[in-house]
């Protein structure tokens, strides 16, 4: 466990306890920057990443996020996911918070993601829109 909430919430990196079958579920079938995404693909994602899992007071998985990174000079944050049924509670905001202070330690260059709708949760916590955009590319598979 890395950080835990007086309401008995708590966030933890070790891979054992995530609920794969479930972050496939919430992602593949409820987040519309990876609907359809496959098993393996989440499991293969899982595998290659530090992830977080947010645990409610029973022990239930009820939030995701993973980065991507080196530990070095760079970490992506991506597939930051909360349970419909416990959002409106701060666990977004803490979530980000966390993965924050856990990467702190290692002094990256950089620590990236997207957002198309979230904003003001990242804001919060210290993440600020790219300074230049203009800057930023894309390898897309070609289609």
């Amino acid at each position: 466990m890395i950080d835990h909430r007086e309401d008995g919430y708590e966030i933890d990196t070790a891979l054992d306890r995530l609920d794969i079958g479930l972050v496939h579920h919430w992602l593949s079938t409820d987040a519309f920057w990876a609907l359809g995404r496959s098993r393996e693909t989440v499991e293969q994602s899982i595998r290659a990443s530090l992830n977080f899992g947010v645990y409610d007071p029973s022990g239930a998985q009820v939030a995701y996020a993973r980065v991507v990174t080196d530990l070095a000079t760079f970490a992506w944050l991506c597939d930051v996911y909360v349970a419909p049924t416990h959002r409106g509670m701060g666990l977004g905001t803490w979530l980000a918070t966390a993965v924050r202070d856990h990467l702190a330690p290692y002094k990256l260059k950089r620590v990236l993601l997207s957002t198309l709708d979230a904003h003001e949760i990242y804001a919060k916590v210290g993440f600020i829109p790219f300074p230049d955009p203009s800057r930023l590319m894309i390898l897309s598979p070609s289609q």
